[in-house]
């Protein structure tokens, strides 16, 4: 279970995020809303380790982890997809997926992960992670080494940025088959209504702070009823006005 008690983040003298209280319980798949600028994605990255609240304590299955640095909350189990992928030169997908994996995985399987997020493993098992590849190439294959790691609690930034609509529709599929094989907590940041709905429990964050936090069929009428869905948009998307999250 992931707790958070009473985070704070502020960053140039602009409070971010204000007393965020938040249980996560254990096999759960959470979506994190809420307008652009709201601090979503600063919250995604406090838990992963990226960046450090001002005060407060995180708590990931009774252990505080609030000073723990990334690689120490990854070795407990917690995994992170970033908006922007990171590009790895010299290593390639075959590389990466091993790595995650614990270099304990069958390439038939690595095979089967790499087509789970529509890539076809015979022309991306053994190529580059390098700048030949696309935003969203990067994007899948990333999404691919969380599935080969098998997290506890892993952690989505906004997946759907950067990929076309096929890939969407196929990361709503992706989602639902890791939390039914891994058996951990899914925890995606995003605005995409097709997303929302497979959630099982919905976080609404608004100017910093949790508004409302429930289970889906309680939580995405009370959205509806404050933010209209986009139908101009071809992939479901939630309009929100405003910038960027604050990173």
């Amino acid at each position: 279970m992931l707790e958070l008690k009473d985070i704070c983040f502020s960053k140039d003298n602009k409070n971010i995020l204000k007393n965020i209280n938040l249980k996560i319980d254990n096999n759960k798949m959470v979506v994190i809303t809420g307008p652009n600028g709201s601090g979503k994605s600063t919250l995604a990255k406090i838990i992963m380790g990226i960046e450090k609240p001002n005060s407060g304590k995180i708590f990931f299955n009774g252990k505080d982890i609030t000073n723990l640095s990334i690689t120490d909350r990854a070795k407990l189990g917690i995994g992170f997809a970033f908006q922007q992928p990171v590009r790895f030169k010299g290593l390639t997908v075959k590389d990466l997926i091993e790595i995650s994996a614990g270099n304990n995985i069958k390439v038939c399987d690595a095979c089967d992960i790499l087509a789970d997020v529509g890539l076809c493993a015979q022309e991306y098992l053994n190529r580059e992670v390098n700048n030949g590849l696309s935003g969203g190439e990067l994007k899948r294959i990333e999404i691919a080494m969380l599935a080969a790691k098998k997290s506890k609690l892993t952690i989505f930034d906004e997946p759907e940025a950067g990929i076309d609509l096929w890939s969407f529709n196929n990361l709503i599929s992706v989602f639902e088959k890791m939390h039914k094989d891994i058996k951990g907590s899914i925890v995606i940041i995003s605005h995409q209504e097709r997303i929302l709905n497979i959630a099982d429990e919905i976080i609404l964050i608004a100017n910093g702070k949790v508004e409302k936090h429930g289970k889906r069929e309680e939580i995405l009428p009370q959205i509806y009823g404050k933010v209209k869905p986009c139908h101009k948009l071809t992939n479901n998307s939630i309009c929100n006005k405003g910038g960027h999250d604050n990173e």
